[in-house]
C-alpha cells in the first residue's frame, strides 16, 4: 500500500532522515518506534508532503506522491492525526469532525461516518456542541483520530496516540485503534510507548539518529533484547 524507499528529509540544512525505506501492507498495523528526536515524526510529515523528501520517493498504491501538496495527499487517503492532538479549540466537536470532512461531499456517507465515530466514541456524541478547547486531553485525543476518520483514511498516520494520557486511557485509545484496523483501515503508529505499540502491531520498525536499524514482526521486537532494554525498560 504504501512504499518508501530512500528517503532523505530535512529542515534547512539539517538533515532529519537518511537513506529511510519501510513498506505498508493494506489492512496492516505498522509501528515505528524509537527515542524522542529520532526523526519517527519527520517520517510522518515527509509522508504527508509537510516535509518533502530532498531525495528518495515514496508510493502510495504503487503512484508516486512524494511531489504532491499535503491536501492531494489526504485526497488520496492518507490523512494524519498529529502529535500533541492540535483540535480547533474555539470550534464545537461537531465543527471540528465536519473539518475533517472538509474535502468530501457525499453528505449521505459523511451522515454514516459520523455515526461511526460517535460510536467508537460515545463521549464525543454527548459533547458534540461542547467547545474542544474544553475536552480534557483524552477526549481531544479522540476527538482529533475521530477528525482524521471523518476524512475516510484508507491509511491512518498516527503521532504519539498515548502522549501525556492517563493509562486508563491509553489502554481505550489502543483498544479502539484496533478497532479502527479490524474495520477496514490501515495504520502506521508512531509511539514512545512502544511496549503498547508493539503489543497492538503486526510488524514495527525500529529508528535511531534519522536511520531505520531494525525491521521485524511485532512479537520478535518484543522479545528481542535490543529493543527491551533500549525501549522497553526490560
Amino acid at each position: 500500500m504504501l512504499e518508501i524507499r530512500s528517503i532523505c528529509s530535512f529542515y534547512g540544512k539539517i538533515q532529519a532522515l537518511y537513506d529511510v525505506s519501510l513498506k505498508i501492507e493494506p489492512g496492516e498495523i505498522i509501528t515505528l518506534i524509537g527515542a524522542n528526536g529520532a526523526g519517527k515524526t519527520t517520517t510522518l510529515m515527509s509522508i504527508c508532503g509537510i516535509v518533502p523528501p530532498r531525495t528518495g520517493e515514496i508510493f502510495f498504491e504503487g503512484e508516486p506522491i512524494h511531489n504532491l501538496t499535503p491536501e492531494k495527499i489526504v485526497a488520496k487517503g492518507i490523512v494524519q492525526v498529529p502529535e500533541g492532538r492540535l483540535i480547533f479549540p474555539r470550534m464545537t466537536v461537531l465543527e471540528n469532525l465536519d473539518m475533517g470532512a472538509y474535502l468530501r461531499n457525499d453528505k449521505e456517507e459523511i451522515k454514516k461516518d459520523l455515526e461511526y465515530v460517535f460510536d467508537l466514541f460515545p463521549i464525543l456524541a454527548e459533547r458534540q456542541d461542547q467547545l474542544g478547547g474544553t475536552l480534557s486531553g483524552g477526549e481531544q485525543q479522540m476527538l482529533a483520530i475521530s477528525r482524521a476518520l471523518m476524512a475516510r483514511p484508507k491509511l491512518l498516520l498516527l503521532d504519539e496516540p498515548s502522549l501525556g494520557l492517563a493509562p486508563l486511557v491509553i489502554k481505550q485509545i489502543f483498544e479502539i485503534i484496533q478497532k479502527i484496523n479490524q474495520a477496514g483501515t490501515t495504520i502506521f503508529l508512531v509511539e514512545q510507548n512502544a511496549h503498547q505499540a508493539l503489543k497492538i502491531a503486526h510488524r514495527g520498525y525500529v529508528m535511531e539518529n534519522g536511520r531505520i536499524v531494525l525491521a521485524d514482526k511485532a512479537e520478535a521486537l518484543l522479545t528481542n533484547e535490543q529493543v527491551k532494554k533500549a525501549y522497553l525498560g526490560l
